[in-house]
């Protein structure tokens, strides 16, 4: 086993590169997946051990669906969603890693249910590959499929979006609907802002449409934050990157890039005072949306 655990590896040092988050410490699939994963232009991070993701479950902490703000788990949701990958790839033999327990949590949270997990184990090992399954996996195959076939597996079965489309749909006018919720956000009625903007998010189908749900997510993050309630923002502010993120920095004159940066801010300074100091969170860090009308 390497002597680091937790590591970004490939040529590719691209962010808009898609991402594989490895939980894979055999080496002999290790360099095979290193090889496959330069070879597509991909970018990849290794998570050999728990160990390597967190600090230990504590017995006195029972596992719950959905985000954990402590422990393994806890990290394990701030890792995942700061790395947005396009895949989670697990071994099943891998005993360094409790995928019996992070699968169904990772699958039962709205940060991060939509990633999608392909897993591999010994074929002969039915009832492990049915585990697998029922636990959340998308996908599970054979360790001899997936070494002979794994370029077309990774292509197939990774979540990668559509820039070009994506560009292509953020150049079209930003709606009107979508301007009232921006207008409501920015006077600090993030409670308010909520309705304008699904309806702009409901009625729009193109790929851009994300974006007034990113917005609209933020909106609740700050809206938990008025009302002190700190595991509510934090949840939020975890599941708005899978929205926020692929956009380009400017989506239908919405300047994105200052909105992330301004988030990842409010976070940071949310959870440096954590839940017993919420109520001393300076409003005065949150931006205005800017974008051009």
């Amino acid at each position: 086993m390497r002597d680091t655990v937790c590591y970004n590896g490939g040529m590719n040092s691209s962010k808009n590169a898609p991402l594989v988050v490895a939980f894979v410490a055999d080496l002999l699939f290790t360099t095979r997946i290193q090889n496959v994963v330069d070879h597509l232009g991909w970018r990849i991070e290794w998570v050999e051990t728990a160990v390597s993701i967190g600090t230990p479950h504590s017995p006195n902490q029972p596992e719950r669906p959905g985000e954990s703000l402590h422990g393994t788990e806890g990290k394990l949701f701030e890792q995942i969603t700061a790395w947005q990958p396009a895949l989670l790839l697990f071994d099943l033999t891998n005993p360094q890693i409790p995928w019996r327990r992070w699968m169904p949590i990772l699958k039962s949270s709205p940060a991060t249910r939509r990633l999608p997990i392909l897993a591999f184990g010994p074929h002969e090992d039915k009832e492990t590959m049915q585990d697998a399954k029922k636990l959340g996996a998308n996908w599970v195959v054979g360790r001899s499929r997936f070494t002979s076939a794994m370029p077309d597996l990774l292509q197939k079965y990774a979540r990668i979006p559509d820039r070009d489309a994506l560009a292509a749909s953020c150049a079209e006018p930003l709606a009107e609907l979508a301007k009232e919720g921006i207008a409501l956000f920015n006077q600090g009625e993030y409670y308010k802002c909520h309705d304008a903007l699904e309806e702009a998010w409901m009625a729009d189908q193109s790929p851009a449409r994300e974006l007034y749900r990113g917005i609209l997510q933020v909106g609740i993050a700050y809206y938990q934050i008025q009302r002190g309630n700190y595991r509510g923002a934090i949840k939020m502010l975890l599941r708005l990157r899978q929205w926020l993120d692929p956009l380009p920095p400017v989506c239908r004159g919405v300047n994105i890039a200052k909105l992330r940066q301004n988030a990842a801010e409010v976070q940071e300074i949310l959870t440096e005072l954590g839940p017993e100091r919420v109520g001393a969170f300076d409003t005065a860090v949150i931006q205005p949306i800017e974008y051009a009308d």
